[in-house]
């Protein structure tokens, strides 16, 4: 077995680095204190990676991306993992659902996002319904030719930088013998339609600058030509396409906590207490060890699911368990390393108390630790009819 990475694998890593340090770092406290990314700095972003020819970096050749593999854009998504998620939005990787468009959706969502013309948003979680997708009341029923579309989004991520939104909704309910079955749809929605609003959501202790938005649907009319795939469909455009971000997530905690833990061990290192360094103290130093050995399986982890993913072969407990192995870890090396900082690691002097704020949403979103061991008990049992 080869773990190593291929050169062109590791210039991708390089790269993208290097770009996170010089671009990103030096904005992340402005945005950590202001709260926002200002539109200047936003767009210089976005030029700066359409300049590197990474942005869509995820999507095929054949429409005007990059044609990375699942492991190389697992390994571009750890090193963005360093930077603030506010700022590293606009790196560009645009939802791969959009890979369903088919007709005139090719030319006016599928492309302007992948050229970089437009951004896209994706809404599925609503008050009611976060983990429980058939949860959702957000319907949408036949009127005259048209869908009819009612209720609320909330958590939307980056809906104030979105264009138009991927937006799923109920648009029936089947009986069965385990109780009503919602049936999904999605919907392409521009910003700006009829009967549809964004406004601002809530003020998160997690990821500042990285805005959640509400999503509200007044009798907002909308058109077959901007049904994505199947109407009813919803599902099985979810699960081609969408399952395979639970990657992204691990791939950003383990990124994030190689940055963590990195600061954590200069610390250590030059930190004097009782005569000596810190690091000289086992308490000290096999917390450190502890540290390395989470994040480097971690890493293996998604590197493995993506790996799979590029061979074709079953992956969803593999990315289930590197999601939920990895947010948990990142947990854990937040909080040892703040321990190591002391009280200065709740300090903002240092970004550590970020990190450790930041941490916490990576367990909630994209699938909670409960769902991903939901997902991974339900493979193994499969099989034997449990």
């Amino acid at each position: 077995m080869h773990f190593g990475l291929s050169e062109e694998q590791e210039m991708i890593v390089s790269t993208v680095r290097r770009f996170v340090e010089t671009e990103i770092y030096p904005h992340e406290a402005e945005v950590e204190r202001t709260g926002e990314v200002p539109q200047e700095l936003a767009e210089h972003l976005k030029s700066k990676v359409q300049e590197m020819g990474f942005w869509a970096c995820n999507f095929p050749e054949e429409v005007g991306g990059a044609g990375l593999s699942h492991l190389d854009f697992t390994l571009v998504e750890r090193e963005l993992g360093r930077g603030s998620m506010a700022l590293t939005h606009f790196f560009g990787r645009p939802q791969n659902i959009l890979m369903a468009c088919e007709g005139d959706q090719r030319d006016r969502y599928l492309l302007p996002a992948v050229r970089g013309e437009r951004m896209d948003a994706l809404a599925m979680t609503e008050p009611g319904a976060g983990s429980d997708v058939r949860g959702m009341t957000c319907t949408a029923a036949r009127n005259g030719g048209d869908w009819v579309v009612n209720g609320t989004k909330h958590f939307i991520s980056g809906a104030d930088h979105a264009d138009f939104f991927i937006v799923f909704v109920a648009t029936g309910v089947d009986e069965t013998p385990k109780g009503p079955k919602k049936r999904i749809t999605c919907f392409l929605v521009d910003r700006g339609h009829p009967g549809f609003t964004v406004r601002d959501g809530y003020n998160s202790v997690s990821h500042k600058g990285y805005k959640n938005c509400i999503l509200e649907f007044d009798d907002c009319r909308l058109s077959d030509a901007q049904v994505l795939g199947e109407v009813d469909g919803g599902f099985e455009v979810m699960n081609t396409w969408l399952y395979a971000t639970r990657l992204t997530v691990a791939a950003f905690c383990v990124g994030r906590a190689r940055r963590c833990f990195d600061l954590a061990l200069e610390y250590a290192a030059e930190r004097r207490q009782f005569g000596q360094q810190i690091a000289k103290f086992q308490g000290v130093s096999f917390q450190i060890a502890d540290m390395i050995t989470e994040i480097d399986a971690a890493d293996l982890l998604t590197l493995n699911g993506a790996w799979r993913l590029d061979q074709n072969l079953p992956a969803n407990r593999e990315i289930a368990s590197a999601k939920l192995y990895a947010s948990e870890m990142l947990a854990r090396v937040t909080d040892t390393s703040l321990q190591i900082f002391g009280g200065m690691g709740l300090m903002d002097d240092f970004p550590i108390e970020r990190f450790w704020r930041d941490a916490r949403v990576e367990r909630i979103w994209d699938g909670t630790s409960e769902i991903q061991r939901h997902i991974i008990s339900r493979d193994l049992f499969r099989p034997l009819g449990a």
